[in-house]
This record gives C-alpha cells, sequence and structure tokens, in this order.
C-alpha cells in the first residue's frame, strides 16, 4: 500500500514545463482541471437557484436569461482565473490590461450600465412589480414587463412606452399598488348659494355611499366636504375609495354622472358662472331718456 502511495505521489509530482519561476507538475494541472469543473458546478447550481428565484419575482424570461448569462460568465472568469494562478501562470499584466479596457468600455456605456445597476435595484427593493399602476413623469401608467435595462409600460391610451430603469430610481414617482390597490378619487361640484346646503350634502353623501358599495369597497368610507364659497358657487368635494385605480376615467364619468341624476331629481340645480350688471341712477336714466326720444 505504501509503494503504491509513494508511486501516485512520484507521478503527481511529475515536472511539465515551466512558466516563468513556477514549475507545473501533474498535481498541479490536475488541481487547476478540478478547479475548472467545480466553477462549471458552481454557475449551473447558481443559475438554477437564480432562475427560481427570478420567476417568483415576475421577472420575464428574456431578463432572466440575461442575468444568468452573466452570472455564469462572471464565475467563470473568477473561477478560471483561480485556475491559471493555481497552475503557476501570472495573470497581473493580463488584469492590468483588462482594467484599462473595461474603464474605456465602461465610459462608452455608462448610461447602458446605470440602467442596468438600476435594474439589480429594482429587482433586489421590489418596489415595482408587472401589474403595478404608476404615475412617472406626470403619466399614468401599467407596468407589463420589466426588463434588466428598461421596464415596458402601457398608458391608459393603450401606448406602450419603454422606460430607463435609471428613471425610476432615479427620480420620484407613485405607485397607486405598492401596499394595496386603494386608490382616492375627488371631484368637485358647485351648487347656486339658494340651495338647502343639508340637501345638498345628504344626496352627496348618498351617492358616494351607494357607489362606493357598488364598487365593492366597503372598509373605507366616502368623505363630503364643503371645500369653498366661489364666486358663482358653494363649493363641494367628494372623495371615494376604488379598488382598481387603472379604471379610474370610468369610474369618474360613473361618478359624475350619478351625480347629475341625484341633483336633477332633487332639484338641485348646478351653478355656473354668471355676471350681474348694475347700472347708476344718471345711467339708468339716460337709457330712459334715449329710449322715449326714439
Amino acid at each position: 500500500m505504501n509503494d503504491i502511495l509513494l508511486l501516485v505521489q512520484q507521478f503527481l509530482s511529475v515536472p511539465l514545463f515551466d512558466v516563468g519561476d513556477t514549475q507545473v507538475t501533474v498535481s498541479t494541472v490536475l488541481t487547476a482541471l478540478l478547479m475548472m469543473v467545480v466553477t462549471f458546478w458552481i454557475s449551473r447550481a447558481l443559475q438554477a437557484a437564480l432562475e427560481g428565484l427570478l420567476s417568483r419575482r415576475g421577472i420575464d424570461s428574456r431578463s432572466t436569461g440575461t442575468i444568468k448569462t452573466l452570472l455564469h460568465y462572471t464565475i467563470l472568469v473568477v473561477g478560471f482565473s483561480a485556475a491559471l494562478q493555481t497552475a503557476g501562470i501570472d495573470l497581473t499584466a493580463l488584469f492590468a490590461a483588462g482594467a484599462i479596457f473595461a474603464i474605456a468600455i465602461g465610459f462608452a456605456v455608462q448610461s447602458v450600465a446605470q440602467n442596468f445597476v438600476a435594474g439589480l435595484i429594482l429587482l433586489v427593493e421590489r418596489t415595482i412589480k408587472p401589474g403595478d399602476v404608476l404615475e412617472v413623469e406626470e403619466r399614468v401608467v401599467k407596468v407589463e414587463r420589466m426588463g434588466i435595462r428598461s421596464t415596458v409600460a402601457r398608458t391608459r391610451d393603450g401606448e406602450q412606452v419603454i422606460i430607463p430603469n435609471q428613471v425610476l430610481v432615479g427620480s420620484t414617482f407613485k405607485n397607486y399598488t405598492l401596499a394595496d390597490a386603494f386608490y382616492r378619487m375627488q371631484v368637485s361640484v358647485g351648487v347656486v348659494y339658494g340651495s338647502d346646503m343639508r340637501l345638498v350634502r345628504e344626496t352627496l353623501e348618498g351617492v358616494a355611499q351607494r357607489t362606493t358599495e357598488k364598487w365593492g369597497v366597503t372598509s373605507s368610507a366616502p368623505i363630503v366636504v364643503m371645500s369653498g364659497f366661489g364666486d358663482n358657487a358653494v363649493e363641494f368635494k367628494v372623495a371615494v375609495w376604488m379598488a382598481t385605480p387603472w379604471q379610474w376615467l370610468p369610474a369618474i364619468n360613473e361618478l359624475h354622472e350619478s351625480i347629475w341624476w341625484a341633483f336633477k331629481d332633487t332639484g338641485i340645480v348646478i351653478a355656473f358662472p354668471q355676471l350681474d350688471v348694475h347700472f347708476d341712477p344718471p345711467v339708468t336714466s339716460g337709457f330712459q331718456a334715449l329710449h322715449a326720444a326714439r
């Protein structure tokens, strides 16, 4: 047994070639090959785990494939570098040249790199996910899919917009569905000063309550307030909750129509701009004299 171990040790110590001042032996080559095999195995395992994680977070398959490819090549570079260092190949000069090349490429693709890093931040923080309703740059959009460089969303007019991830990370935006999908919608209506204000309030409260019940929102009560005294009307605000902020336009139309018909049924007059003109007595006398002369 000792003789076999001695033969194996002698075989592993057989010199093959020299790299600089380092002598490469059979054991060195086998160790480097083993490190490469382990690198491939680690890469496959991490890719499988990452694919499961990204799929659970709603990342589309194309972005998942891109991230897996980047991870794969990163692990291969690290593993192969370690294997070559073990084999006695000095990579210092190569790394120095690669660093200079990487800096040049970095300046050339700075915007792409920023969007890529922003995509990773969004992936980790989970402040946005497919299906979320956002207000970005004064536009309301619904997220369709998230990529590693950009996010694809659709406007209420049906237009698809591509939003660079850097915009979502570097600016303020509203996410109407971050914690839940409840959204409070407000409408304003003005009535003439001669109206019965108690009847106005009761009518608006009834409309708001029936609307929220129809929309299936029972956890948050609607609000009706007298918001101000305008030049031509007493102004009221009606705030109701809805569970689908993406359907804001049809919902606000429904609420406006409900208020209109409720006011019609109760005889409440919706105010509109009016202008009263008053003439001083000298002016009135002048008009009378002119009329009499005709």
